[in-house]
């Protein structure tokens, strides 16, 4: 079994993923869409949570199908001490090891970096942890809501004067997953300037309060603390979201007191254009609830599409808030290539989430869908370490191959 060349700027580097869940499978997904061969260490004794998420079968979950795209599935029993033996040539024919499993089981099953560099000098080593893999808070294992928490975003999300409510998205895993992927990039990059490898030690943590850094530079110089406010916006006003016809959603983000002259004037809103106390910046924040009922008067009864394309076009920021359909069904998406069609195992053709960028050269293909358990088994045994068919069946019978 030999693997298509999917061209890509990682064309030629392997990563070798030891992960679960969420955050780990987004990075190694972010490395394949580069071109990077990705080959997830699974096993049925120890399976990724992901691949029961709302699924029928292990196979089949809905997460599992979303999350690793372009990634090849090999089963290890990291439990037996020859199934560890297939690891480490795995590991010796790798560029990358990326893990985010509990904090110290890479090191009690001998993977920890300096296991690893034994293995393969250059070898660079991704940890993803909550808190890191020091410090007194090292030991903690821990999920997006966590990562949320802990980082200071939950308690800046929420209506105003309210309690803060957080966010249901996984924020806290998709910028850990990108920060991984970005960060054994450059690792790659000073391994081919120095020939050194490395390690690479990733807190969730620090990259959930990286996303707040404006909440801790206005703390730092006012004194004072941010909390949840809603929609609302320092730099402008009217800023948040209002009803429209069919359930739908208009944004609206008004930037100057021009825009809030357009929008008066768009809408029919006499009564507004002519209150000179909502005629600057200062005077719509001290007016908000005021200004927020009645622009949701306005445009309760309006096509939410229809309505923003007026209002952009006579200066003001407006867009429809778009649901899943919505997204999945947009035109210009569908041009610029962002979903893919990716045939797996069980479903055929069907569309997924591709990359967010575009590159004029070395574009890496996506064609496949996320594999099936093992589905590799015999590339991965066979090609990668010259195991024999034969040999292959042996091992799958004692479970080595689990």
């Amino acid at each position: 079994m030999t693997m298509p060349a999917r061209g890509g700027p990682l064309a030629g580097v392997r990563v070798l993923e030891i992960t679960k869940v969420w955050a780990g499978p987004y990075a190694g997904k972010l490395l394949a869409y580069l071109g990077a061969e990705v080959i997830k260490v699974e096993s049925n004794s120890n399976l990724d949570e992901m691949r029961a998420y709302g699924g029928v079968d292990i196979d089949n979950a809905p997460y599992f199908l979303s999350l690793n795209q372009e990634v090849l599935s090999v089963q290890v029993n990291m439990k037996s001490e020859e199934g560890m033996k297939y690891l480490r040539d795995m590991i010796a024919k790798s560029d990358i090891v990326l893990n985010n499993i509990r904090p110290g089981a890479m090191e009690r099953s001998g993977l920890g970096y300096e296991d690893l560099k034994k293995i393969k000098p250059d070898i660079i080593s991704v940890s993803m942890k909550m808190y890191g893999n020091d410090g007194p808070l090292g030991y903690q294992t821990g999920y997006a809501p966590c990562f949320a928490a802990l980082g200071g975003l939950n308690y800046l999300v929420g209506y105003e004067g309210e309690a803060p409510t957080g966010s249901n998205i996984r924020y806290g895993d998709t910028t850990m997953g990108a920060a991984a992927a970005y960060a054994a990039i450059v690792a790659l990059l000073h391994r081919e300037q120095t020939g050194e490898g490395q390690f690479v030690d990733v807190s969730a943590v620090e990259c959930v309060s990286s996303l707040v850094g404006d909440s801790l530079f206005e703390q730092s110089l006012t004194g004072h603390s941010p909390e949840a406010d809603g929609n609302r916006h320092a730099d402008m006003a009217p800023h948040g979201s209002y009803p429209c016809a069919g359930g739908e959603w208009l944004s609206l983000a008004v930037s100057s007191d021009a825009a809030w002259r357009a929008l008066c004037a768009e809408l029919g809103a006499a009564d507004l254009a002519g209150d000179g106390r909502l005629a600057t910046l200062g005077g719509r924040h001290a007016h908000r609830a005021k200004i927020d009922a009645r622009l949701a008067e306005l445009t309760r009864g309006q096509d939410a599409g229809a309505l923003a394309e007026r209002l952009r076009d006579a200066g003001v920021g407006a867009f429809k808030s778009i649901n899943s359909l919505d997204l999945i069904s947009d035109e210009e998406l569908w041009r610029r290539e962002f979903f893919k069609l990716v045939s797996d195992h069980a479903n055929g053709t069907r569309p997924s989430v591709g990359a967010p960028w575009r590159m004029s050269r070395a574009q890496a293909t996506i064609t496949n869908g996320a594999p099936k358990l093992g589905e590799h088994n015999a590339y991965v045994y066979g090609e990668l370490l010259g195991v024999t068919s034969e040999k292959l069946e042996q091992l799958i019978a004692e479970k080595v191959v689990d």
